[in-house]
């Protein structure tokens, strides 16, 4: 293994967690079965770190991905870090240790290596998981506060189980609120971040605190403008002879932040673990020759998961 390969197997140290492999498999695959198949060919591929959620009500077919492995002798349980989230129904501190259990029994796992809350906002609790009134607007719950839900959540570490906790789709700004008040702060915080939406203010944020920064959406989720098609990285990846999405996947890496990747398709699952350290130059080059500044996901205003279609 040279260095320069090296670079896909970081882990960026935090705390609670002892280090996050900055190498993540997302797994937001609306069905079940290819769920199974595609987190079987990223265990294949290299990926140690996977990320799930209640919400997309696939973590029986990633807990038996893993089963399968644990079963052949391929991989123990200590190799992999493990992430799943608390869904927005759910915010209200009772039925915060319900729910995590819940995922816990469906991935198959005693214990969860990051916790994390899915997004700042509470919906109204029940089975519902997108409430909505006539009009088809989301009923929130304004009966309870973020930080209500994070003492819940700091209570699941306390009571062994949960290793770490964190946030997603968070602003800088509540960010900032829940550090503050914080008995144990976040491991890991997750928000889309790309070379169109950089996030180094808060990514400095989190060095500060000792959290990581993790990047969902690191190619841009194929949505226009598309990433993958700026100039800037699509020259250094025919200088580097790498693909664009390793370009954009190295340079995640390499300014410090961990990354989600999720693909059905086995190719483009080892195609984006097998990633390389980038020339100094080509790191300057996409941080001051990349102006495009883009959003992709509005979760960060509504709660509402962009890239989750809602059920018929």
């Amino acid at each position: 293994m040279t260095n320069s390969d090296s670079l896909r197997y970081t882990r960026i140290p935090t705390h609670g967690s002892g280090a996050i492999p900055a190498v993540g498999f997302g797994t937001l695959i609306p069905d079940p079965l290819v769920t199974r198949q595609a987190t079987s060919a990223a265990l294949e591929a290299g990926f140690r770190h996977f990320d799930c959620a209640e919400r997309y009500r696939n973590e029986a077919a990633v807990g038996e991905a893993m089963q399968d492995a644990f079963r052949a002798g391929k991989l123990q349980r200590q190799d992999l870090f493990v992430t799943t989230k608390l869904w927005n129904t759910n915010h209200r501190p009772e039925r915060v240790k319900p729910a995590f259990d819940a995922s816990r029994r469906r991935l198959q796992l005693d214990d969860i290596d990051c916790y994390i809350i899915h997004t700042p906002f509470a919906f109204q609790s029940g089975d519902d998981q997108d409430p909505r009134d006539a009009n088809g607007r989301v009923i929130y719950d304004t009966g309870v506060t973020l930080v209500e839900t994070w003492r819940a959540l700091e209570r699941l570490v306390d009571e062994g189980h949960c290793k770490s906790i964190g946030l997603s789709d968070i602003t800088l700004e509540k960010l900032r609120e829940i550090v503050a008040v914080a008995r144990i702060r976040p491991a890991m915080v997750q928000v889309e971040a790309h070379p169109y939406l950089p996030e180094w203010e808060l990514l400095e944020f989190c060095r500060e605190h000792g959290i990581v920064l993790q990047a969902f959406a690191a190619l841009g989720h194929a949505m226009e403008p598309r990433v993958l098609e700026d100039p800037v990285i699509t020259a250094i990846a025919r200088r580097v002879h790498k693909t664009p999405a390793q370009v954009a996947l190295a340079w995640a890496v390499q300014r410090g932040t961990a990354f989600l990747t999720t693909s059905t398709n086995p190719g483009r699952i080892q195609e984006n673990f097998d990633i390389s350290a980038l020339p100094e130059d080509a790191m300057r080059q996409m941080r001051d020759e990349i102006s495009t500044n883009v959003r992709f996901n509005t979760v960060v205003e509504t709660g509402v998961p962009g890239f989750i279609p809602r059920a018929k």
